[in-house]
């Protein structure tokens, strides 16, 4: 891996300290494929924001190339991470309403690495704003909700905005079945990208996809 295509240590020093799910060699193979998709002067999207963590290695790589870097996240957790599962962190719950909130642990994130003015949030459910979307991206990065419900619609709704070219990378794919709950639909999401034609296999890190846009249609 290049030195262009590789964080600065303080960049990568705020991904690690950021919570969230995504080991080191992952998050290193995100930001060399954005940092590519930087290239093609459009924006980068992320799907599934949590705390932050994976966005900070977009923003890095939006703000070398000069192009935006979006995020979208409803903010309240995906299914797993709600209380009484295994990724459930009762930090994130707001004590007044009684649900998550993981918005301020986010901007923190943001702010501690630097890159507030290099992000746009976009707080909402992902088909929702993807319904009113309409301007190609250089990359998106799936990792939202893991049933095949949320993972479907956030492949239908943002897959097709992905500019020839352009990176679909698609986060938590396991495809052993003892890994339903967590890895089963971003796996089958990306057997849809890869039969569909429009997509091939670039390269796999860990549970990490990285899809590069062939030709139109999907």
């Amino acid at each position: 891996m290049s030195a262009a295509t590789t964080p600065k240590p303080e960049i990568l020093a705020a991904f690690e300290a950021a919570k969230g799910f995504m080991p080191v060699d992952e998050g290193l193979a995100l930001y060399a494929v954005a940092v590519e998709a930087g290239r093609l002067g459009l924006p980068l999207l992320e799907v599934g924001t949590y705390c932050g963590r994976s966005t900070v290695l977009l923003a890095d790589a939006a703000r070398a190339a000069g192009v935006g870097a979006l995020t979208v996240d409803h903010h309240r957790g995906s299914e797993e991470q709600q209380p009484g599962w295994d990724y459930h962190d009762p930090a994130t719950v707001d004590p007044e309403v009684g649900l998550m909130d993981t918005l301020p642990t986010f901007r923190r994130t943001l702010f501690k690495a630097g890159l507030e003015e290099h992000v746009i949030a976009l707080v909402g459910r992902s088909p929702q704003i993807a319904a009113i979307w309409n301007s190609p991206l250089g990359l998106v990065f799936v990792d939202g909700g893991h049933t095949d419900e949320h993972a479907g619609a956030d492949y239908e709704g943002w897959a097709p905005h992905v500019a020839e070219g352009g990176f679909l990378v698609i986060h938590d794919v396991f495809p052993e079945p003892e890994d339903e709950f967590t890895g089963q639909a971003p796996y089958r999401v990306y057997l849809r990208a890869l039969a569909s034609g429009a997509f091939e296999e670039v390269s796999v890190t860990g549970s990490l996809r990285v899809l590069r846009r062939t030709r139109a249609g999907i």
